[in-house]
Order: structure tokens, then C-alpha cells, then sequence
């Protein structure tokens, strides 16, 4: 093999990954612009984990739940368009916008979508439903407390606990 036929397969190589980031760039939710329509929304970054109906619209909320730590809402207006896009997978938001004991199942399902987890506990009676997030860069969760009526009554905070035990590891050998 001589020197300019590796020079081209470096370049068709380099070339190759430049197009795989672009691609991958197009199926960010947080890259669609505003006014882009469902059709286009949906061309890009497929089928959407949820769709719920707004007063004057739709959301379209893309999920990485169980697996990854995200939510992105995509609202679009009564036009079909891209009104606001929001990642609602962060502590500043989950503090901030959940209201408990105003807060429903439904208005969970609608801005956070399905949990990474479900599960009941002794001390509690009613639903935990668990979301996966990253503070900065640390793995977190959010545990949202649903009473049996679906009224929100707690929101807890805990780090992921194979982070936890990973870094345990790492200090206690």
C-alpha cells in the first residue's frame, strides 16, 4: 500500500465520521428549531415514546427512560409547529415545576412521561415512580411519591446506586 492510497482511505475514513456526527446531530431533540413541522420533527427523530394532547397543541415528549437520564418535550402550537422545546430531566426544573400535593399522575406522565421505575415501599402507600437523571455529571434520581389517589405528596433525590457503589470502590478498597 503506498503513502496516497492510505491518504485517501484517511480521508474517505475521516469523512465517513464527520456525516456519522452530522446525522447524529439530527437526532438531538434539543437541535430541532422552532417552527419545524410534526412531519419533519418526526422524520428526524422518529416515532416519539408519548404523545399528549395540550390545550391549543400536542406534545411530543422523546424519552431515554429506563436506560438513559433525559426527557425532551417537543410542544408543538394548533398549527402543527414547533412552539417550545424543553429537557425537563434536571434537578433545577424537578424542583422547581413538580408541585407536590397539586401535582397528578397525569401531569407527571405528561411532563416527565414513564418512569424508569415502579415500586411501593413499607413506609409509603402508594406508587414511587423513579426517574433517571445526571447533575452536571453525576448519574441521579428522582423518586416521585404518588399517593393512591395519584396526588404527588414527596419528591426525594438519591444518587444512582451503582454510582454510589462504583465510588465507594474507588475510595474504600
Amino acid at each position: 500500500m503506498n503513502i496516497a492510497s492510505t491518504r485517501r482511505q484517511l480521508a474517505f475514513a475521516l469523512a465517513g465520521i464527520a456525516l456519522l456526527g452530522l446525522a447524529g446531530c439530527s437526532l438531538m431533540p434539543e437541535r430541532v428549531a422552532p417552527g419545524t413541522p410534526r412531519a419533519e420533527i418526526e422524520a428526524r427523530l422518529g416515532r416519539p415514546t408519548l404523545v399528549h394532547v395540550l390545550p391549543g397543541g400536542t406534545r411530543l415528549q422523546y424519552s431515554g427512560q429506563p436506560a438513559g437520564q433525559w426527557v425532551h418535550n417537543l410542544d408543538l402550537g394548533p398549527d402543527g409547529r414547533l412552539v417550545r422545546s424543553e429537557q425537563v430531566m434536571d434537578a433545577g426544573w424537578l424542583q422547581q415545576r413538580i408541585e407536590v400535593g397539586r401535582w397528578t399522575r397525569e401531569d407527571v406522565l405528561r411532563n416527565l412521561g414513564r418512569p424508569a421505575l415502579v415500586e411501593r415501599v413499607a413506609r409509603f402507600d402508594g406508587d414511587i415512580w423513579t426517574y433517571r437523571f445526571l447533575e452536571a455529571t453525576r448519574p441521579r434520581q428522582v423518586h416521585v411519591h404518588l399517593d393512591p389517589a395519584g396526588l404527588v405528596r414527596q419528591l426525594m433525590f438519591t444518587d444512582e446506586p451503582l454510582y454510589e457503589e462504583a465510588r465507594d470502590a474507588a475510595t474504600h478498597p
